[in-house]
C-alpha cells in the first residue's frame, strides 16, 4: 500500500496481522532469550518434537515468572533487548535479522 492510500479499519487490521506474523516468523525459536542457554530457563519453556523451544504461557508470557530453579525471571519483548547480549543470543532469529 502506499502512503497516499489509505487504511480502512479491516485492511488496517490485516495489515498488522500480517506484520506481526512475519516478525514472529524470524524467531528461531532457539530458546536463549528464555535462559535455554544458561542451564535455568524459564519454567514455561518447553521443547517439542522436533526440538525446538515454545513457550507453554506464549499468549500471557509478559511479565514476571520464575526459573525451573525458582529464581525470578521477567519476560519481556524481545524488541527491548535486541540491543543487549545474552547467553546463545548468536542463534536468535531476531538478533541476525537486525544486525
Amino acid at each position: 500500500m502506499t502512503t497516499k492510500e489509505s487504511f480502512t479499519e479491516s485492511s488496517y487490521l490485516k495489515w498488522r496481522v500480517d506484520q506481526e506474523r512475519k516478525w514472529e516468523a524470524l524467531c528461531s525459536r532457539c530458546g536463549a532469550c528464555c535462559g535455554a542457554a544458561e542451564g535455568d530457563p524459564c519454567e514455561h519453556l518447553q521443547v517439542d518434537g522436533s526440538g525446538r523451544y515454545c513457550c507453554a504461557v506464549y499468549q500471557n508470557r509478559f511479565g514476571w515468572h520464575q526459573t525451573v530453579n525458582g529464581e525470578p525471571l521477567r519476560c519481556v519483548p524481545i524488541r527491548d533487548i535486541l540491543h543487549k547480549s545474552w547467553p546463545g543470543d548468536r542463534c536468535c532469529g531476531y538478533k541476525n535479522r537486525t544486525e
